[in-house]
């Protein structure tokens, strides 16, 4: 059988460079090995714990599923789908959640970050915390668990996620009998840590980020904001932890990569790299931006991909479900439902009552 990987993008934001390097790039890289079966979605379900404007959400999810549209994902050889339309989903995440300790959600990142925030502005442990926020694990592990992923492309600081669905798989295995595969992430070092404009980690929260499909006039001057050192222009300068290199390393050619490299080590200024990276940048991204711009003004294009991808999942998620739901004792075959047909009725006017047509 093949090796199945997945990888979903929250769509609480549009998506920007950061998103591409760590998450996006690597996922449609490891689609071409023809011995995996890669699954994308829309997790419009997680992106529920800050987005709670629904004209929002739906742009956004459009602007996600573009996204990966326009990189060259594949919706006939690939699974694409949006992660509300399978219900399963939401089913698993409950029958997880009797099999998690709260002591392992106490240990999440985010929402121990959200109580350090909290207790640093005087205010309660959990002020701003929803239950969404607190179960985000549990959510992640049902995405991961029900349909057997092998690995999971991640960002570093999103290992800890896979770990934990490692841990509740393994819960629900030792009471109910193996069940459910341990995923592994997947993870480079080059795009462990993707940079920012200034350096630190490139987020929305930080306001740091260079929009994916940004025009063009707007990309160059994003590049030139991106902060350095003050190291003269003719010193040689080192490209680990530089931002610069961290970014044209992850759109340049190889060849491209290794001679940016022996232009640090015998010194460059930032000024030429910064006009080399948004060289390299755009040359890769101006094909992708068109099919975005397209993509978003056709969106019955992307309504029609993700039904189609939710009709090729759906069948998946229901028998991992069912087994599930065998193994915990819940009764599948429920005796035959009573069907009343009723007569329609019509209004005989707007002072009149309804009867029967």
């Amino acid at each position: 059988m093949k090796e199945r990987t997945i990888t979903g993008v929250k769509p609480t934001g549009t998506p920007h460079v950061g998103n591409y390097i760590g998450a996006i790039k690597p996922a449609l890289d490891l689609a071409k090995d023809e011995n995996r079966e890669a699954f994308y979605f829309i997790a419009d379900l997680h992106a529920l714990n800050s987005i709670q404007n629904g004209t929002q959400l739906k742009q956004l999810t459009y602007e996600v599923a573009a996204t990966w549209l326009a990189l060259g994902l594949d919706p006939e050889t690939s699974m694409f789908y949006r992660q509300s339309d399978i219900t399963e989903v939401v089913q698993l995440q409950w029958v997880l959640s009797s099999v998690t300790s709260k002591g392992l959600m106490n240990r999440a990142h985010a929402y121990k970050a959200r109580v350090d925030a909290n207790r640093s502005e005087g205010k309660t442990d959990d002020d701003r915390v929803n239950m969404g926020l607190f179960n985000y694990p549990v959510l992640m592990a049902a995405d991961i668990l029900l349909f057997q992923a092998d690995d999971v492309p991640v960002g570093k600081d999103n290992i800890q996620h896979i770990e934990m669905a490692r841990d509740i798989a393994g819960s629900y295995n030792n009471y109910y009998g193996t069940t459910f595969k341990l995923p592994d992430f997947f993870i480079t070092e080059e795009t462990a840590i993707i940079p920012g404009l200034d350096g630190r980690k490139m987020s929305k929260s930080y306001d740091n980020t260079i929009p994916l499909f940004v025009e063009e006039a707007k990309l160059k001057k994003l590049v030139n904001r991106i902060t350095t050192d003050s190291l003269p222009p003719d010193a040689p300068k080192e490209v680990e932890g530089s931002t610069l290199f961290s970014l044209y390393r992850a759109f340049a050619t190889t060849m491209e990569t290794r001679q940016m490299k022996d232009a640090f080590a015998k010194g460059i200024s930032y000024g030429e790299v910064k006009r080399e990276l948004f060289a390299v940048m755009n040359r890769e991204l101006t094909e992708p931006r068109l099919k975005y711009q397209e993509l978003l003004y056709n969106k019955n294009i992307i309504d029609r991909l993700l039904a189609q991808g939710a009709e090729k999942v759906r069948p998946i998620a229901k028998e991992k479900l069912s087994e599930v739901n065998q193994r915990i004792g819940l009764i599948l075959n429920f005796p035959s439902i009573l069907v009343v047909k009723v007569k329609p009725m019509v209004k005989l006017s707007t002072t009149q009552t309804w009867k029967e047509a």
